[in-house]
């Protein structure tokens, strides 16, 4: 693929995580490759300004798309194919892919693709965590934050490549995983997407370019998933006795052989909440006949979570504080909250994805204690829980602090012995972070430092 590239005029969209070993690779190859970012030089990371040195001419800052010329385009995941400058350059003959539609091409071993608005990096760690267990050679990437095309050539066909795909991703993409898993399905990046109608169509393309051999796997209990059905899916769902894995009472059952079978119970997984449970089942309805019971089992007592999803940071005078930053939707904020027991302390908000939040007021009603709201969308989480039926007057009590640092002091001097405070913003984190990572990292240097 890479040497049918040597002669041909090569533009590299954004110059993020994910393309910055594409730029690599292609000068690796001889390719001549134009690398362009929104960035000002200026802001340029030093990463960035070390593939100038390479070889690759780099534009940057205003007007770096203006008057582009190509042949091929490597579209950044963030920047939308109807966008005006690719409309341009597909007119005049330029072909459009992305590092991941590549990695696909290329890859020589099974792929196992995951999807969702919830749960697609817990239940793609999952997965690899099971195929590991089984001594399986994994590779794990994609949206989770390894790009896999600079790797590809040290894949062997046995291996099994576990990916994790955005929506943004997923757009234009020509080719499906063998296995696709869509976790769920909720209004979520409709700043970017046009509607809720494109978004739910980007997603679809996990499965849509699968071949009659090819594994689709879905939850039964989500109404827009549940439409997806094939006469190739294994369902999921902690609602109704499937074809596929589902809950029942507090047992984890496998129906995939015409033969219900008992595999674990809910005291057997060590992470907390019903959602876990869900993206659990979708995980092993992927593995299923490439790995044993045992490892299922083992991977259930044993894995503690994933890095800013209700991961403990620590417990001071009783108090107990989790930090789930990945949290940028309502919906993903609801699960958090129905993980616990108890009555909570929630500190929400952060940058508006122009997503309705009326679904979270009545869930806060009934599993928050104290609501601090901060950041760009805080008033419309204050606003959805005032709104809410369930809303009765001081209950919950709602502390509105637009600076981050001190919202999280104040649910902290709000907290007593015994309680939970919790991270779980239902908004993205650009109005004051770079990302939900470094909100989380953050937040988790402020507990430590109580």
């Amino acid at each position: 693929y890479f040497t049918g590239l040597k002669d041909k005029r090569i533009v590299v969209l954004g110059l993020g995580v994910s393309n910055r070993p594409l730029v690599r690779m292609l000068l690796s190859y001889g390719c001549a490759v134009t690398g362009c970012d929104k960035t000002p030089r200026e802001d340029l990371e030093p990463e960035v300004l070390e593939l100038e040195k390479a070889g690759a001419e780099l534009r940057v800052g205003e007007g770096y798309l203006d008057g582009l010329q190509a042949d091929v385009v490597f579209r950044t995941p963030g920047m939308h194919p109807d966008n005006t400058a690719l409309r341009d350059l597909r007119a005049n003959g330029a072909a459009v892919t992305s590092e991941m539609e590549v990695f696909f091409e290329v890859c020589p071993c099974k792929i196992i693709g995951v999807t969702g608005s919830d749960g697609k990096t817990t239940t793609t760690t999952l997965i690899s965590e099971f195929l590991k267990r089984a001594g399986k050679t994994v590779w794990v990437g994609g949206n989770i934050g390894t790009p896999l095309l600079p790797l590809a050539n040290q894949m062997k066909e046995d291996d099994i490549a576990v990916v994790e795909l955005s929506s943004f991703q997923l757009m234009d993409m020509s080719r499906s995983p063998q296995v696709a898993v869509i976790t769920n399905l909720a209004p979520n990046h409709l700043d970017i997407h046009k509607d809720m109608a494109e978004y739910v169509e980007a997603k679809t393309n996990i499965f849509r370019h699968q071949g009659p051999e090819d594994l689709l796997i879905l939850n039964y209990d989500n109404g827009i998933t549940r439409s997806f059905g094939t006469d190739r899916t294994c369902w999921f769902s902690r609602q109704k006795a499937v074809h596929g894995v589902y809950l029942e009472g507090e047992t984890v059952y496998t129906d995939l052989n015409g033969k219900k079978e008992a595999l674990l119970t809910r005291g057997d997984i060590l992470l907390p909440g019903v959602h876990n449970v869900e993206n659990y089942m979708a995980a092993i309805a992927a593995v299923w006949g490439m790995v044993s019971p045992a490892d299922i089992r083992h991977v259930a007592r044993t894995f503690g979570g994933v890095e800013h999803r209700i991961e403990l940071v620590r417990e001071k005078d009783g108090v107990r504080y989790y930090n789930d930053s990945i949290a940028s939707s309502p919906t993903r904020t609801i699960a958090g909250l129905r993980s616990f027991r108890q009555k909570v302390i929630l500190i929400a908000g952060g940058y508006d994805k122009h997503i309705p939040y009326d679904v979270l007021g009545p869930e806060i009603c009934r599993h928050v204690k104290t609501l601090v709201v901060t950041g760009a969308t805080g008033p419309k989480i204050r606003d959805a829980v005032l709104g809410a039926e369930e809303y009765r007057a001081g209950e919950p009590e709602i502390l509105e602090i637009e600076d981050f640092t001190e919202a999280v002091l104040a649910a902290s001097k709000a907290a007593k012995a015994g309680d939970v405070v919790i991270l779980s913003p239902a908004s993205a984190a650009f109005d004051q972070f770079k990302n939900f990572m470094v909100r989380g990292k953050f937040f988790k240097n402020l507990i430590m430092e109580l």
